[in-house]
């Protein structure tokens, strides 16, 4: 009798486990909107927009200057650096997965992809040009003059158009299959045990998943976890008291690639974020609810560091494009 009851417990074990895994499966295809459907030759031209100087004023920055591939989209330093070598406030988010994103930058300002795009080329500290200045450059250009026309026709160059072409290729920006993929899909080999008992703890005792949801491991919200900041995130733009300090989760997907951390890059290491949820946070009323403290051991914070780690794709190497002259 009690080997059976051990074997029912163990099945039982099982398929809940499998259940877990199962809210982590990875899309079978990119959402783009009716408003601005896929073309490869619309992505294409993204592309070449998103890696040209000549959508900054001083034809010195681009946006892969602070979305850089080797770096997970991001830039490897504290903060971001814009116009006139001048470092910003925050540290610049990754576009990886951007295509199933809700709202855009830390505090969500941008509604679209296409809103976003727009927003560092014309911000005064970052790529400081005016779309219309930069539509003037480009239409001196007979190479960008072909492509537009070919991509949009008799609409050609115009500002709704360039953010169209780098939004289209930004949803193409999309996190390689992972080991941890791999493992969802049935190949229990794919990580280890380490790793397994992290994503239990990732699961359960840490509760890292009530805001770290879905495959590309974001709830797509806003909550202040506690770090000590200036920035009051959120609330700048929504004027809520309750949205004081509070950043949108960023995705985990390739995040060893991705550091320093948080909307500030105030952190190093993997280790070190972990540790700021068990002990590090600030208690102020802001507080999310959803942080808690946590008791962890060094075993359980090695373990939780090993599942993250799993989480980095075998991503394409991304060719720079051919800019027209």
């Amino acid at each position: 009798m009690k080997k059976i009851f051990l074997f029912s417990l163990m099945t039982f074990s099982s398929i809940v486990f499998a259940a877990d895994k199962s809210q982590f499966v990875r899309p079978d295809h990119i959402p783009f909107p009716a408003t601005n459907p896929y073309s490869a030759s619309k992505a294409a031209l993204g592309k070449m927009l998103f890696f040209d100087p000549r959508l900054s004023k001083n034809r010195n920055l681009t946006c892969a200057s602070c979305h850089n591939p080797s770096f997970g989209w991001e830039d490897a330093t504290v903060a971001a650096v814009g116009s006139q070598n001048t470092q910003l406030g925050r540290h610049s988010p990754t576009i990886i997965n951007a295509a199933w994103g809700k709202e855009f930058f830390w505090d969500g300002r941008a509604k679209t992809l296409e809103e976003q795009a727009q927003g560092p080329i014309e911000a005064a500290v970052e790529m400081n040009i005016s779309l219309e200045e930069v539509v003037e450059r480009l239409s001196a250009v007979e190479g960008y003059r072909n492509l537009f026309s070919r991509v949009f026709g008799v609409s050609g160059i115009n500002e709704q158009n360039i953010r169209k072409s780098i939004a289209t290729f930004e949803r193409t920006i999309v996190s390689g299959e992972a080991p941890f993929d791999r493992w969802v899909e049935g190949d229990e080999s794919a990580i280890s045990s380490n790793a397994k008992r992290g994503f239990e703890l990732f699961n359960g005792k840490a509760q890292c998943v009530s805001c770290h949801t879905g495959w590309n491991f974001t709830d797509h919200k806003y909550h202040d976890i506690g770090i000590n900041s200036d920035d009051d995130g959120r609330m700048l733009i929504t004027g809520n008291p309750q949205d004081e300090k509070a950043f949108k989760t960023p995705s985990l997907r390739n995040i060893t690639q991705r550091a320093p951390f948080m909307h500030d890059g105030s952190m190093e290491t993997l280790r070190e974020v972990i540790v700021h949820y068990v002990a590090g946070f600030n208690r102020r009323p802001s507080l999310s609810n959803k942080i808690q403290p946590l008791k962890l051991t060094e075993q359980e914070i090695t373990d939780l560091e090993a599942f993250l780690m799993t989480l980095t794709g075998e991503d394409k190497a991304i060719t720079l494009p051919l800019l027209p002259y």
